[in-house]
């Protein structure tokens, strides 16, 4: 479909017919002869074709310039972008607790990472119909064809393992290869430095409707995160910046196996750690999730799909061909041709 960049020179075409009646109407510089014999010899009607058509080509000229100058152009279909306008960052807690194999997904034991991955990929690719999930519900995950989707994963540090991308089977294949950290330093859970990390990469979003889905099994427990802010602070962030954060808690409420002298203590840190969570989820305008098994996980993810279906946009087109070279072009040729006729078959006198 044809439109303009800039339609406010089309305004300009206003003006022709008045420069028009004015080039017409302008007295002409005249030679005084007292005969007029010496020209009866001359084809006739050629001065009113000079005339008239000297003045169409400049009047052409100046139309087609005025719509090079709005800028005519016309999307290029082949790059067609179809997209919902939610941009989507996955941030994935992948501490080895997160290898812990208390997870089941329709009898299969699995651990808690994995039970993460293959949720978050129903989410984002969808579920066929029919196919049995670990919640009993019979509706399928539709899947976020049109949205960006990226992934930050998180221990003691957290990384972009996928920027905001339509390119969801690289994401996947991405999220299926990662594992939980083995270095001695990488136990801890940094929940403020991967919520800034993510804050930082969506807020350039081309969309305008951005969303954190922070999953995690454990209480932030960094005591320096190098963004300088706690939990609380990076949801207060994300506030002024209008992303919602749905906190998923994919830890166990069980403090069994401990002995009766860290047991209050690990109590203690788990319930700091759901607050934590449900205060950023309220703060930010999310929602919290407990998810102590696979079915919670589907259930959380289904929730936040459901949440998040709102449509904002429904095209973009990242290429345009341009018709400005073409008419400038033209509008060239027709006042060359003007001139080049005024001093050959269209010469007057004076």
């Amino acid at each position: 479909m044809l439109s303009f960049s800039d339609p406010w020179y089309l305004m300009l075409l206003l003006a022709l017919p008045a420069v028009g009646w004015w080039a017409l109407r302008r007295r002409r510089a005249a030679v005084p002869h007292p005969d007029l014999t010496l020209f009866a010899g001359l084809p006739v009607g050629r001065a009113r074709l000079a005339r008239y058509g000297g003045l169409g080509l400049r009047l052409g000229a100046l139309g087609l310039l005025a719509v090079a100058l709005a800028g005519p152009r016309w999307p290029d279909l082949r790059t067609r972008l179809d997209t919902e306008g939610v941009s989507v960052y996955m941030v994935v807690d992948v501490s080895r607790s997160m290898n812990e194999p208390d997870f089941e997904w329709n009898g299969e034991p699995m651990t808690r990472l994995d039970a993460v991955k293959r949720v978050f990929e129903l989410f984002v690719s969808g579920s066929a119909a029919g196919q049995p999930l670990p919640d009993g519900s019979p509706a399928p995950f539709e899947g976020r064809p049109g949205d960006l989707v990226g992934l930050v994963a998180f221990a003691s540090r957290p990384e972009v393992v996928c920027p905001l991308t339509l390119n969801h089977s690289t994401l996947l294949r991405l999220l299926r290869r990662k594992q939980p950290p083995e270095g001695a330093d990488d136990a801890q859970t940094n929940i403020s430095d991967a919520l800034a990390l993510a804050l930082d990469r969506i807020r350039t979003a081309p969309t305008r409707r951005k969303v954190l889905v922070l999953l995690t099994d454990g209480e932030h427990n960094v005591e320096k995160p190098r963004s300088g802010w706690a939990p609380r602070q990076a949801a207060r962030i994300a506030a002024s910046l209008s992303v919602p954060v749905y906190t998923i808690d994919a830890g166990s409420l069980s403090v069994e196996g401990l002995p009766p002298s860290e047991e209050a203590k690990a109590r203690e840190a788990r319930e700091q750690a759901v607050a934590t969570l449900q205060d950023v989820a309220r703060m930010t305008g999310g929602r919290y999730f407990a998810a102590r098994d696979a079915a919670g996980l589907v259930a959380a993810c289904r929730a936040i799909d459901r949440l998040e279906r709102v449509e904002i946009g429904s095209a973009q087109y990242r290429r345009y061909h341009e018709a400005y070279p073409w008419l400038a072009l033209a509008a060239f040729v027709f006042f060359v041709a003007a001139v080049a006729l005024d001093r050959t078959l269209w010469r007057r006198l004076p």
